[in-house]
């Protein structure tokens, strides 16, 4: 009776490895296509992102100042490298196609981006500190106000870090 109950345990599994198979095809397409939808939104938004900076740069106002070119161009730089990172997911699939280690592939996507945010984090702050200094510039024409920017920029990136700390 014992045998008998094996025998129709391995069974069953037999039986099921065909879809499990297939399942784990599904996963492994849906995980390419997760992972690559992923990688092209954050590139798309770095790439505008990038396009503005450069537009800046090109068309500078005549109140721009050596500071803000500095900050400009570790901007731009920052910009540069973060779209480089975020979009190495689709140029890495595409130079090994076809790809049959998916976890060696979902690891090294996920590096890639949690890289490339980093820099994209740091051109959002220096965008917006840009912005901010001159928006309060022109509203209150004080020097010493150019400097509340700096402190007005790090708001919505403590907001999201706090946020991410309390979602527990």
């Amino acid at each position: 009776m014992g045998d008998q109950s094996t025998n129709s345990n391995n069974e069953g599994k037999n039986n099921s490895d065909p879809q499990e198979k297939n399942r784990a095809n599904g996963d492994i397409s849906k995980d390419y296509d997760t992972i690559l939808k992923e990688s092209a939104v954050l590139t798309t938004v770095s790439g505008i992102l990038f396009a503005f900076l450069l537009n800046i740069s090109i068309n500078r106002t005549s109140d721009f100042s050596f500071e803000d070119g500095i900050i400009l161009m570790i901007a731009l730089f920052t910009i540069t490298f973060a779209i480089s990172l975020l979009s190495m997911p689709v140029l890495y699939h595409h130079l090994q196609y076809p790809y049959r280690n998916i976890e060696k592939f979902k690891l090294r996507s996920h590096r890639f981006i949690v890289f490339g945010i980093v820099p994209l984090f740091i051109t959002l702050y220096l965008g917006l500190l840009l912005g901010l200094k001159f928006g309060l510039h022109l509203a209150f024409n004080s020097p010493v106000i150019e400097y509340w920017a700096y402190i007005l920029s790090v708001v919505p990136f403590a907001s999201v870090y706090i946020f991410y700390r309390l979602r527990k």
